[in-house]
């Protein structure tokens, strides 16, 4: 009955929210997100325990503010991500501004791969939806939902804007098929700033420990692509904008491949260079990292207990779930 419920849900989102004019489909989940920010349920409490890391010197009262402003860039990405297949190309350019892209640029011109490492910030299928338009066509990897249906319904939307998109499990040697992409020059970005597979190694960020994914420093290693974290975060558009709010993707500089050491050793500092490079990010613009679910060992202790390790697979029981790209 749930798997039926959430795929009638997002069926419903789907056709009612592009069928409704611009400012009431963002008006109505604005105040979606006010009311799950005023619910205070698990989700959000663990959203306030994460910022509370990014800013550290924050009053109760600023991190609660800074939690509902959260909340609100949250359900913005969910009518976006609702609207995006109606979006012109020229609408999707109007709303992208890229900083830093002339090496990604120079790479791919090269015939070198380039693999991104982004965090769960800002809106990452509008950027895919630019890349696609102005940069270089996406190939990325999704976590695998149930229902089935669900997830189809996320990998053809994904698929409508142009990418390339693997499921994380069920779908063969993934890992492979990105570095045969890789290989032939691609452009693979991947949400990095959480654990979804068990072979995460631990990094600092924001001064604890917390277990990253690994997938994009090994790409790199093993294809000799370069690797770019990248920070994606709203911005106010100017009266004259299609649209009051764009995405920025603010592509940092490239993490290189360290000259001596084990496989393994250059992984985990490359996964490090990569954590500090999200955390600035993240840092810059808290409001827009869209992380519910725990991300640092010390919550999974207490939960857990001192052996804890953070569970495979899930986005935790965040008040909408897609089929996030990672």
């Amino acid at each position: 009955m749930g798997e039926r419920l959430a795929v009638w849900a997002y069926s419903m989102g789907w056709r009612v929210v592009r069928w409704l004019p611009a400012r009431a489909a963002y008006l109505v989940f604005s105040v979606l997100a006010q009311f799950a920010w005023l619910r205070q349920g698990p989700s959000v409490r663990q959203l306030e325990r994460n910022l509370a890391r990014v800013v550290p010197d924050s009053s109760a009262m600023k991190l609660k503010m800074l939690s509902r402003k959260a909340m609100h860039s949250y359900m913005r990405y969910f009518c976006d991500a609702f609207r995006l297949p109606d979006w012109s190309p020229e609408y999707i350019l109007a709303t992208c501004r890229v900083t830093g892209d002339e090496p990604v640029r120079q790479a791919l011109a090269e015939g070198r791969g380039v693999v991104m490492a982004l965090s769960h910030s800002g809106n990452w299928d509008h950027a895919g939806a630019w890349s696609n338009l102005a940069l270089a066509r996406v190939t990325t990897v999704a976590e695998r939902l149930r229902p089935e249906e669900l997830y189809q319904r996320f990998l053809r939307f994904r698929q409508e804007l142009g990418m390339e998109v693997l499921p994380l499990t069920g779908g063969g040697d993934v890992f492979g098929t990105l570095v045969r992409r890789l290989r032939k020059g691609g452009f693979v970005p991947l949400l990095a700033d959480r654990d979804l597979t068990a072979t995460g190694v631990p990094v600092d960020f924001f001064g604890e420990q917390a277990r990253m994914a690994t997938g994009p420093a090994a790409l790199a290693l093993v294809t000799g692509a370069a690797l770019f974290p990248t920070s994606i975060y709203y911005e106010r558009l100017p009266s004259s904008a299609p649209a009051r709010w764009g995405v920025v993707c603010a592509i940092q500089p490239e993490v290189e491949v360290p000259p001596d050491g084990e496989h393994a050793e250059r992984i985990a500092v490359m996964t490090q260079g990569c954590a500090d490079a999200l955390a600035r990010g993240v840092a810059a613009h808290p409001e827009d990292w869209h992380m519910l679910q725990r991300v640092f060992v010390a919550d999974w202790v207490e939960i857990l207990g001192d052996e804890a390790e953070a569970p495979v697979g899930g986005h935790g029981p965040g008040p909408m779930r897609p089929g996030r790209a990672g």
